[in-house]
């Protein structure tokens, strides 16, 4: 099994699941780093993967994906200069370049200074990082999931769009959804899904245009909730068919709901581009997919452990390594 992780998103999520109070030996936190290893050691000891890659946003908010919805995570857009701030990711693996984004992400101040540790961690142990100029990691990992012709593949986020990866035909691909937390996590195959939403995971970038998703600066058609957008993407097909019966003149739309459709009609002509993943993002994988049972470089990892007061977080990932 490939397994493709969404690093930014585990380690924010990391970061707001362990407290600040974890620190290192000289008082700086590392909770976001700690609780990042807990959670790949959780995911890998229960999959048990054979490759491994963690996805990484080198450009958290595409100019592509702006300049078709102004609005695409405006909200994370820091505001005003006073507060120190990070991209999701932008910074080529372990090199500490600038990234493509022009805009900068609001990030807690305590959890910038722990990313760079957290990839000197993986680059240690031995497990690869992705990640494509001008590319979010939700890109990165639809492109893999395109392209990966060999084993099963599970995405591992807490971001439901990636639900639009999930097939049931060789290779098979599923996504283990954390995003309620690691108690709850729930692994979505391509049926999972369809019970779930009601759609085809194929269909989920239209139905998540269709309803909106707050979190990413999406409004949605007003008045269309999850069952009605299901209702229409299954009826026609895509949003694409759905302008199309929108300006046709016999549908079986309502009035009241064409009404709503048309309103929206410049929103529906972009949204779907906005909330697909690429699945041709130039990816570049940083060292080799297969994971190692034992740290490639043991030496660095003990300095990188007893520098920042890890040996627990980072033992518990090892000991997932070695049983796979």
């Amino acid at each position: 099994m490939l397994q493709l992780l969404d690093l930014a998103g585990i380690y924010f999520r990391a970061f707001f699941a362990v407290p600040t109070s974890t620190t290192s030996p000289d008082g700086r936190p590392v909770n976001a780093v700690r609780g990042s290893l807990d959670i790949l050691a959780r995911v890998i000891a229960d999959a048990r993967p054979t490759r491994v890659i963690a996805c990484l946003d080198l450009d958290w908010r595409p100019a592509w994906r702006v300049e078709l919805i102004p609005s695409y995570k405006t909200h994370r857009v820091l505001e005003t200069q006073s507060t120190v701030a990070a991209t999701d990711l932008a910074l080529t693996p372990h090199s500490g370049t600038p990234g493509q984004s022009a805009d900068i992400e609001v990030v807690p101040d305590e959890l910038s200074p722990q990313v760079p540790i957290l990839l000197d961690v993986l680059a240690a142990l031995g497990i690869a990082t992705a990640g494509a100029v001008g590319f979010e990691a939700d890109d990165v990992i639809g492109t893999l999931t395109a392209t990966e012709k060999r084993d099963p593949v599970e995405v591992v986020t807490g971001d439901r769009d990636l639900f639009q990866v999930a097939r049931d035909t060789d290779p098979r691909i599923s996504v283990r959804y954390i995003g309620a937390g690691m108690s709850k996590a729930q692994v979505y195959g391509a049926a999972e899904v369809a019970a779930k939403y009601g759609i085809q995971p194929g269909a989920y970038a239209d139905f998540a245009a269709l309803r909106g998703d707050p979190s990413d600066g999406l409004p949605g058609v007003p008045g269309v909730g999850d069952k009605t957008a299901a209702t229409l993407i299954n009826r026609f097909g895509s949003v694409e068919g759905l302008v199309e019966a929108m300006d046709g003149r016999s549908t079986g739309l309502t009035a009241s709901m064409r009404t709503k459709l048309t309103a929206a009609r410049d929103y529906l002509l972009v949204a779907p581009k906005v909330v697909r993943v690429a699945t041709d993002a130039p990816v570049v994988v940083d060292g080799t997919d297969l994971l190692p049972s034992e740290p490639v470089d043991p030496g660095g990892l003990s300095n990188l452990i007893r520098k920042h007061g890890i040996g627990g977080s980072t033992a518990r990932l090892v000991k997932a390594m070695e049983g796979r």
